[in-house]
């Protein structure tokens, strides 16, 4: 079979991009490149242990492919494994949750925030017992 893809990169449309680095920022990861767009940011790249996040601006992407900017919303959101669940709720407080800390059927302690351009983001840690078989 061909090889489809080499790469799958998220590429979040939002409002405005500015208020969103932060959060990412807090995280550790690093704004590698970006693109202005009308006086603001129309594009960023950001970067963390080999993993890649692209921010867009609706202005921005309404310019570049107005079909994509006049879409509706496709009810996606960001799954994250993470080490240290703890650590990343400090570092994200304050950011709305709409998923209380849990532990999984699946094996893994999760909360679910939203990020600046309210888009959700769950971050998981495995917990370290093995899961029946489904």
């Amino acid at each position: 079979m061909p090889h489809v893809a080499k790469r799958l990169t998220p590429v979040l449309m939002v409002p405005e991009i500015e208020p969103c680095l932060p959060f990412w920022e807090r995280l550790g990861w690093v704004k590698v490149a970006d693109v202005p767009h009308g006086g603001r940011l129309g594009f960023a790249i950001l970067v963390k242990d080999g993993l890649e996040l692209m921010y867009q601006s609706q202005a921005s992407v309404a310019d570049d492919n107005p079909a994509i900017a006049t879409a509706p919303m496709g009810g996606t959101f960001l799954f994250l494994e993470v080490d240290d669940l703890d650590a990343v709720i400090a570092a994200t407080a304050g950011a709305p949750v709409f998923a209380e800390r849990r532990t999984t059927f699946y094996g893994m302690h999760e909360i679910g925030v939203r990020e600046p351009g309210g888009n959700p983001v769950i971050f998981a840690q495995p917990t370290g017992e093995a899961q029946p078989a489904g």
